[in-house]
């Protein structure tokens, strides 16, 4: 695989959005109950066209619950969830796909041993001929698959050979790929680079930065601060279920980002304490003042 376009280092655009730029998606204060236990409460979220928004969070900070209510998996039990302006409840992953919101997964739901051309085309072939001789187009398909990675900069020189000969990184563009020309107008990504090495991590990076140059609101899942704050254009920080931080790039640094990401507030809290324990270095810890983050309370873009 090759690719021809350049990198993602000083690719992320303006965290201000235009005036009039109403979000594609938005949360509301929404969260998400199982019976006694709250997974999600207060969280505020909007994407807008041609950005990058990335929500951070360690395991359990509620990262897989704010995917699923937006991919319609799960159905919100409080706040609002707005597509274009307007309140919906999706009752399965189908009719968020029909508003233009595609999840690409960490496992990319592909089959590792079938072709690159039939996985970009998986459960929606094209087809030719009258009913009931109709068949596979699977020259057209062929062709429009080597288009759409194209566009993209993603140049394979077989695509008969098993996606899952691909690289990590390769999957993942394709993956990507496949939800643009399948009409998604906002993108999830689910830890696309948890898995990958640094080089293939840059590859998809790059891709990422590429969907939000063609127009695509990108929700970029990670627990990777430095990889967020290479493509992201707005940053929120999820803490058992809750918004801790929601500010743009021009608020945020990624010293502070990293700090948030990695519970730095509960560490300077402890500083003191953990002073007093042999052989654990304290100086590098930020102090409780030094965390005061941008209100996470504001709804993104509003502030």
């Amino acid at each position: 695989m090759t690719d021809n376009t350049t990198g993602t280092q000083g690719a992320a655009t303006s965290d201000t959005a235009p005036d009039g730029d109403r979000p594609l998606v938005e949360l509301r204060a929404a969260g998400k109950s199982y019976g006694n236990i709250r997974a999600l409460h207060g969280v505020d979220l909007a994407v807008h066209p041609g950005r990058v928004t990335c929500v951070l969070g360690d395991n359990g900070a509620g990262k897989s619950t704010l995917i699923k209510i937006i991919s319609g998996l799960h159905q919100h039990t409080e706040g609002e969830f707005l597509v274009d302006g307007e309140p919906v409840r999706f009752s399965t992953p189908r009719e968020a796909l029909d508003r233009g919101i595609a999840t690409v997964y960490q496992d990319l739901a592909v089959v590792p041993l079938m072709p690159v051309w039939r996985n970009f085309f998986l459960g929606s072939e094209m087809t030719k001929g009258p009913w009931p001789l109709r068949r596979l187009d699977i020259d057209r398909m062929k062709q429009t698959a080597d288009h759409e990675l194209r566009e993209m900069g993603i140049v394979l020189d077989d695509l008969e050979q098993p996606i899952g000969t691909l690289s990590g990184g390769q999957r993942q563009c394709v993956a990507i790929a496949r939800a643009v020309y399948f009409g998604a107008r906002v993108l999830i990504l689910d830890e696309p680079t948890a898995a990958l090495g640094v080089k293939q991590s840059g590859v998809v990076l790059k891709y990422i930065a590429m969907a939000r140059d063609r127009g695509l609101g990108v929700i970029f899942i990670t627990h990777n601060p430095h990889h967020a704050y290479m493509v992201g254009d707005h940053f929120s920080v999820l803490r058992l279920g809750t918004l801790e931080l929601s500010a743009g790039r021009s608020e945020i640094g990624l010293e502070e980002l990293t700090n948030h990401m990695a519970g730095g507030a509960e560490l300077a809290a402890l500083k003191h304490e953990l002073a007093q324990v042999r052989g654990v270095d304290t100086e590098g810890l930020p102090e409780e003042g030094d965390l005061q983050a941008p209100a996470a309370a504001t709804p993104e873009g509003k502030s």
